[in-house]
């Protein structure tokens, strides 16, 4: 048995303020969508330099309907990454479409733009729609390239903004710069609803598509139909929709977090910043990809396994039994039976770049209301079993 956890992998920064604002929705009398999930839209539209921000209860949900409203059907692909959560390539999927992996660059885990260039060239079918790139980590992709390349052929851009809030560049922030964005608030992200998500478009019939589809197919909202003048029964169904609204409970609490999302960045930077100068004296460590915007969501330390006499499995159970909560982002899809049963070729030996990093990562604790004492601990086991199994 290992020792009891000394520190979390993740802890949500919740307080009375957030507590307060899903009480007063419970006491409101109306708890599924309605004002509140308004205003945060409102609010989240406005702090990224959108016109259109649209709740949903999932960034797989949000992703799904992005998708649909760019034009992602059956006869039609998507490229993304093989090094991403399953949910990235599985909407496409349910929507009856294909994907195109194109592997990540060599020294980061973003998508390679040459990569997703090759595979737009051989596209000679013209089935690709949209391109998908995931910013891991928080760090964002090369989002001039993979703009430049999306103008050249004629495809959409969905950005996979899951971890990549609040992420400001010179070309705007994540999710304003490709045709849709799209969030997630889980509760172990930068800004939490528990369970959540949030799509951003510039397009005003992507918003419609988008704001129908994601309830039923109607054209008009609960909240519209109920507090409206007009008769409260009457509606009209333009397509089979679905059912990816997110209630006013879980909007009250975003919005909380959303006011506090500047706060919360810079908390999480404090300790990714320790842990990059710790770090930076150790051989047997590659530091994480550092981009304009990061909003360091996870910290992904990269071993140097030449400089080490144990794999990433055992360092990752070491420091598991010594008290440090750990996980690894992520499984290349590669590796699961649904995918590698779906396309051929789809293996490890045609992605060396996710494959090699995949077994070279670990992701650390790094949340918000981490201690001192809390990131010390992580550094000092690091070290210890750096100098432990040192080659």
């Amino acid at each position: 048995m290992g020792e009891e956890i000394k520190v979390p992998f993740f802890k949500a920064s919740i307080g009375k303020r957030e507590e307060d604002a899903v009480l007063e929705v419970l006491r409101s009398g109306w708890l599924t969508t309605g004002k509140q999930a308004a205003e945060f839209e409102r609010e989240f539209a406005e702090k990224i330099g959108v016109p259109y921000a649209l709740s949903v209860n999932s960034n797989t949900s949000g992703m799904i309907l992005a998708m649909e409203a760019c034009g992602v059907k059956p006869g039609k692909a998507v490229i993304t990454t093989p090094y991403t959560f399953v949910s990235t390539a599985a909407s496409a999927r349910h929507l009856g479409a294909d994907v195109y992996f194109a592997d990540i660059e060599k020294d980061s885990y973003s998508i390679d733009p040459e990569a997703v260039e090759r595979i737009l060239k051989s596209d000679k079918g013209k089935n690709v729609v949209a391109i998908v790139p995931v910013h891991i980590a928080g760090n964002l992709c090369n989002m001039k390239a993979i703009m430049s390349i999306a103008k050249k052929y004629g495809v959409k851009v969905i950005e996979d903004c899951a971890h990549s809030f609040p992420s400001k560049t010179e070309m705007g922030y994540a999710g304003a710069i490709g045709d849709a964005g799209v969030f997630s608030f889980y509760a172990t992200k930068t800004i939490t609803t528990a369970e959540g998500g949030m799509v951003t478009v510039k397009d005003e019939g992507l918003a419609k598509r988008i704001s129908s589809m994601r309830l039923h197919g109607m054209d008009r909202t609960t909240w519209d139909r109920y507090t409206s003048p007009r008769a409260s029964w009457v509606y009209d169904i333009i397509a089979p929709g679905y059912k990816s609204n997110l209630p006013d409970i879980l909007a009250a609490l975003g919005r909380v977090q959303l006011s506090r999302a500047d706060e919360l960045d810079e908390k999480r930077k404090v300790h990714a910043r320790k842990y990059n100068e710790a770090f930076s004296k150790l051989d047997f460590i590659k530091l994480p990809p550092d981009g304009e915007g990061n909003a360091w969501h996870l910290y992904l330390m990269r071993l140097d396994l030449e400089k080490l006499k144990c794999g990433r499995d055992d360092f990752a159970k070491k420091l598991q039994e010594r008290g440090i909560g750990i996980s690894v982002h992520f499984i290349p899809l590669f590796y699961f039976s649904y995918w590698k049963n779906l396309y051929e070729g789809f293996n490890e030996r045609n992605f060396p770049n996710a494959a090699r990093q995949y077994g070279e990562t670990i992701t650390l604790p790094l949340w918000p209301d981490m201690t001192d004492e809390m990131t010390d601990t992580v550094i000092e086991t690091v070290e210890s079993l750096g100098r432990e199994y040192h080659a």
